[in-house]
């Protein structure tokens, strides 16, 4: 039998210290100089420079050159990101990413030594779009454990490689990118402190977004691989209904969990789909569009990096400033899904 706890919940015991926070510390953001605009995928796809804006809001996106990996993005996102927080050292480096260098190892290892951090924990985390907020979620954990002091989390993809280039539905919307923040142990109420992190999934609609090839369920069937199974596929009118659906009904959760209203937010960081998905779920949440940054115009959609590429960008310009209300939501891919919170904190290193 164990005794009735009667404090309030979310206290403490007494005498017990509260797990520590993590807190943002540094961003950083990166993406190939290979430029791919409308009109070059004009030239070679069935398809027309108003008709891609119109139905993505994409005008130009970057591409990995040959010989150019994902290891390769996230390394100038992570340097970048430690460069931000004004550190040279972490405890451990989470990789979010859909596109590994290879399917054994992981990469994060590879990223981690060739930063100079060789001997920390390192390993990938697979969500698709989600895989950040997935990986945020899992340095939160370890630094709340106690486990990890200082983390490094990064979202890249090199989605392009598993694009078919002949499929104008799927080749003129993905891009190549990487974003990463830094993640320190401090105290749940300074700035920079990551509010709950909201997250969930639906198998059922593994269908939905998929490489169908390359895993064990084609390995085990022994039979010749389907060379198109090695492409990404997804049915995009489905994708939109759910995606519209979970990230409106997540963000509601991860700002009712931090206390917030959405009346509250300053900013808002969605995973860049498309133009139309960012546009219906800042429609179902009511929020006017002053207050929800992109740029997917120029980036398109870069899968993980999605999200810390636009924190990067946004610190950068300006758009996100000081004591900002910010609220981080995906989709992707599993299905899966999640959201977060944050006041955005004054960054030393920028």
């Amino acid at each position: 039998m164990t005794a009735r706890d009667d404090r309030p919940e979310g206290r403490p015991a007494p005498g017990r210290r509260p797990a520590p926070a993590a807190v943002l510390t540094g961003v950083g953001g990166w993406v190939p100089d290979q430029v791919v605009t409308n009109s070059d995928l004009c030239r070679r796809l069935d398809t027309s420079d108003e008709w891609i804006r119109s139905r993505t809001g994409i005008a130009s996106r970057h591409m990995v050159t040959p010989g150019m990996a994902t290891s390769d993005l996230a390394v100038e996102a992570g340097a970048r990101a430690l460069k931000s927080a004004d550190v040279s050292q972490v405890d451990a480096v989470v990789l979010a990413t859909t596109t590994p260098d290879r399917p054994c190892p992981a990469t994060a290892p590879d990223v981690a030594a060739r930063l100079g951090l060789t001997g920390v924990a390192a390993f990938d985390v697979s969500a698709v779009c989600s895989g950040f907020l997935y990986a945020l979620a899992t340095a939160q954990g370890l630094i709340a454990a106690g486990a990890t002091r200082r983390a490094l989390v990064i979202g890249a993809d090199a989605f392009t490689t598993i694009v078919d280039q002949d499929d104008r539905g799927t080749a003129v919307i993905f891009a190549d990118g990487a974003g990463a923040v830094v993640l320190t142990a401090g105290d749940p109420e300074q700035p920079g402190a990551i509010g709950p992190v909201v997250l969930g999934s639906d198998g059922s609609g593994r269908e939905l977004i998929e490489v169908p090839g390359g895993g064990s369920l084609e390995r085990s069937a022994r039979r010749e691989p389907d060379p198109s199974a090695r492409y990404f596929r997804m049915q995009g009118r489905e994708i939109f209904r759910q995606a519209v659906q979970r990230m409106s009904e997540v963000s509601r959760e991860a700002v009712a969990a931090n206390g917030w209203r959405l009346d509250d937010l300053d900013r808002v960081i969605a995973h860049q789909a498309n133009s139309r998905i960012l546009q219906a779920v800042g429609d179902e949440l009511g929020l006017p569009a002053e207050r929800q940054l992109s740029n997917i115009d120029h980036v398109g959609n870069t899968g993980a990096a999605s999200i810390p590429l636009l924190l990067a960008e946004s610190a950068e310009n300006g758009s996100l400033a000081a004591g900002h209300r910010v609220l981080l939501t995906a989709f992707g891919g599993g299905l899966a899904w999640g959201a977060t919170t944050l006041v955005w904190p004054e960054l030393r290193g920028r």
